[in-house]
């Protein structure tokens, strides 16, 4: 919708995956999500601006190189990838199918654009989470050392957190080899935890709203928290709350694929941004939310679990993230006022939020 607003002709691929996912498990959005045909039908009454949509899945190759020989695509934005580290912890079969899916499936749109729009620029969504949390400033995508006398810029070490995030690292790896050895162009967006429920194009109407997780799979660690004060349910700190990532607003996201858009890469080049704008704990972000929400009179509690995850709590971390604030982007940071105005809108949802799908099920260590 973003992008269609702004002039551009846009084709949706989606296999509904996710949505499987979701019934599979237990789990809504805060807002029921209308199907992908309707939303489509209600944008175009509503703004004029035509989208087109095809039902497949990029593991379907061969639909996929006809899609990309017909369309011939200037720009391919890769966002269909499972997106939850939980859920690929959950078991073999999860970790199985999150691996097939994003690799796969990734590996298909690079043969595909080899045969068929080798110049098209390819915008992968990667994550913050392939680097992990290690003891040195995390640079953007490459670091320079220098070893025995020899100096090198190599890409920065992964210390990914998951099989989920260990699909990411697999997906870099094979972009980077698929333009350094057939001349594809791609910027990976490393991306930090994103929070906010509304864009321009989703007040336009309520079938256009975004999906909005709270629960323990797909959930995003602020919206669960402004979700758990509003039903006075305690903030569930994983551990101590020392772990500390980068976030970024999801009007930011927008912006950050739209200035990729606008300044693609060259020719074989590789390039990575890191996608976030500000870094927090989880304990901050937890006092942030419990004072919030008292100036809408609600007692938050917070509340410290044993952490499921195999996670360092307290760590050191600094993450650059100056390539995208140079090409033009204006950050909107969190603020007390942002985290009051997500609790308001969760407010009104409160009746239809399900506090059982905020216990989690996933354990990073097995028996």
């Amino acid at each position: 919708m973003y992008f269609s607003a702004r002039g551009h002709e846009v084709t949706v691929l989606d296999n509904f995956a996710k949505r499987g996912l979701e019934l599979q498990h237990g789990i809504t959005p805060m807002e029921e999500i209308a199907p992908l045909h309707k939303r489509v039908e209600r944008w175009e009454a509503e703004t004029g601006h035509k989208i087109a949509f095809e039902a497949s899945d990029l593991l379907e190759h061969r639909a996929l190189y006809r899609l990309l020989e017909r369309s011939q695509p200037e720009a391919i934005i890769h966002y269909a990838e499972q997106p939850s580290a939980p859920y690929s912890m959950l078991g073999l079969n999860s970790a199985v199918y999150t691996q097939h899916n994003n690799v796969v499936g990734n590996l298909n749109l690079l043969f595909a654009m080899k045969a068929h729009c080798p110049d098209a620029h390819l915008i992968k969504l990667g994550t913050m989470g392939e680097y992990g949390t290690p003891n040195i400033d995390i640079e953007e995508g490459y670091i320079t050392i220098e070893h025995n006398g020899r100096t090198d810029t190599l890409p920065f070490p992964k210390q990914p957190g998951s099989f989920y995030h260990l699909s990411k690292v697999h997906d870099s790896h094979n972009i980077m080899f698929a333009c350094r050895i057939w001349g594809l162009r791609a910027t990976d967006l490393n991306q930090g935890v994103v929070y906010g429920v509304q864009t321009d194009e989703t007040k336009i109407h309520p079938e256009l709203c975004t999906s909005f997780h709270y629960d323990d799979l797909f959930g995003t660690v602020l919206n669960r928290f402004c979700v758990q004060a509003v039903t006075n349910y305690p903030l569930t700190v994983y551990g101590k709350g020392g772990q500390t990532r980068g976030f970024l607003n999801i009007l930011d996201t927008l912006r950050c694929v739209e200035l990729s858009l606008q300044n693609p890469a060259d020719s074989g080049e590789f390039r990575v941004f890191n996608q976030f704008t500000e870094q927090f704990s989880v304990l901050e972000l937890a006092e942030l939310v419990r004072d919030a929400a008292a100036d809408h009179g609600i007692k938050a509690e917070i509340d410290f679990l044993a952490n499921p995850r195999i996670e360092l709590e307290e760590h050191y971390y600094n993450a650059k993230h100056t390539k995208l604030l140079e090409l033009g982007l204006e950050p909107h940071l969190l603020s007390k006022v942002l985290v009051e105005q997500l609790i308001s809108h969760i407010q009104r949802f409160s009746d239809s939020i399900d506090p059982k799908v905020m216990i989690p099920r996933a354990r990073w260590r097995q028996d």
